[in-house]
């Protein structure tokens, strides 16, 4: 294992319990190789199409929420540091969020540490899966952590 060039981990988090358990994978990962995590979060552009048209946020909104994923960014870079990564950035991007993961992870990364919700049936199907979606189509190596 000690073999492997896991320097640089790219870690797409929701900020749910499932991807705290993959930052603590990315974490030890990143200290067994005196590595990198970089946290990141991707979001889509919030909005409703209605028979009328579309509506978009305002930008006061869109501002809102780029501060609010800011803060809770910085909040999970220092968790990290706190289990034991050696170094930890953050990242963000509007956009469907498997389509930004996969754009990001072919920029230099090495391992993607993703964590899965476990949805199987109906739930999966309706709400669909980043994860599933980030596995298929990576070109990297990627380590799904299902939640405890």
């Amino acid at each position: 294992m000690t073999s492997l060039p896991w320097k640089k981990i790219l870690c797409p988090v929701d900020f749910s319990p499932a991807a705290r358990d993959a930052l603590a994978t990315a974490a030890e990962l990143a200290k067994h190789f005196d590595g990198e995590v970089t946290l990141f979060h991707a979001y889509p552009l919030p909005g409703y199409t209605l028979p009328e048209g579309t509506v978009l946020p305002s930008s006061r909104m869109l501002q809102d929420l780029s501060d609010e994923t800011d803060r809770l960014l910085e909040e999970w870079r220092k968790l990290a540091l706190e289990m034991g990564a050696p170094a930890a950035r953050t990242a963000k991007s509007i956009g469907d969020p498997a389509t930004e993961v996969l754009d990001l992870a072919s920029q230099g990364f090495q391992l993607l540490v993703v964590g899965t919700h476990g949805r199987t049936g109906v739930a999966h199907v309706l709400l669909g899966s980043v994860a599933e979606r980030v596995v298929r189509k990576a070109h990297i190596p990627v380590l799904t952590v299902r939640p405890k």
